[in-house]
This record gives C-alpha cells, structure tokens and sequence, in this order.
C-alpha cells in the first residue's frame, strides 16, 4: 500500500466529518472530500510534516469549502421554522430537526471562530484538541471558545422570543 492510500484510508471518513460540521450538507461534504484527497495527492511531496497531516487535510478541505461558497450563490429562501426553547441546552436542541435548524439560523450569524468551533464539536464531534490544532490553538483555547459560542446562541435564542 503507498503512503496516499495509506493516508486516504485513515483520514478520509474525519475529513468528510469535518466538512459535514462546516457545511452541513452530506453530498457537499463528500465532493469536497474528494476534491481535498485529490488536491493531496498532487501536493503530498511537498508536504513538510510540520503540522500534523489531519491538520493539513482539514485546511485543505476548509479551504475548497471557502472556495465553493465563493462560487455559490443562495438557491432558495428559507421556510418559515418554530424558535426552540432557549431553556434546553443547546446539544438538546440539536437533537430536534425543527429546533436544530432554528440553531444552525443563529449559528451561521455568529462571528469566526465561534461557528466553526461550535459547528466541529456538535455537528463534527471533534474533541477540543483537535479543535485547537485545526486553529493552531491549545485544547482550552477551544473548550473556552466553545462554551462562549453556546452561550451566544443561547442569548441569541432567549432574544428571539
């Protein structure tokens, strides 16, 4: 077996978990996927190992995705949804379809990095470490970051009643 499919077969399924918790769209997330694994095998002789090789294939994906949204434009309008109790805890919340999608509102309104933050934890189930070396920041950096984003779409909700 050769170090790409090497790497292919380790990665791939926490790229595609990766993409799906910053696009949140499975078919999207597995195109980009692609488009990140082919990009990898064109650039992998150059890759210096100085970060470690899911960080490298996570920015790569995030930055196809960047990419994409550039050359995007919106399709549809967005139906008219319920707002969730903001009493719930917001993992809680997640689990409704009706409530996730008032969230993923609130969320794609909320600054960098705390959409992205709170996006890979959720909807990625990335751990805080990981979390911090997809930003070049610590473990605690991401858990603080985290809560604060939780705390921001909780106000946002309780506003929104």
């Amino acid at each position: 077996m050769t170090e790409f499919e090497t790497i292919y077969r380790t990665y791939f399924r926490e790229v595609e978990l990766y993409l799906r918790a910053i696009c949140h769209d499975a078919h999207l997330a597995e195109e980009l996927t692609e488009q990140v694994f082919f990009q990898a095998l064109k650039a992998l002789p150059e890759f210096r190992g100085d970060c470690d090789i899911r960080t490298w294939l996570c920015a790569m994906g995030r930055n196809c995705y960047l990419t994409h949204l550039r050359k995007a434009r919106p399709s549809a309008p967005i139906d008219e949804l319920q707002i969730p109790d903001p009493k719930q805890a917001v993992e809680e919340q997640v689990a409704d379809r009706e409530q996730a999608m008032a969230i993923h509102r609130v969320l794609h309104d909320l600054p960098e990095p705390y959409k992205e933050v709170f996006s890979l934890r959720i909807f990625g189930q990335l751990s805080f470490g990981d979390i911090g070396s997809l930003f070049g920041r610590t473990a605690n950096w991401a858990c603080v970051t985290y809560h604060r984003a939780r705390q921001k779409i909780q106000d946002e909700m309780e506003e929104d009643l």
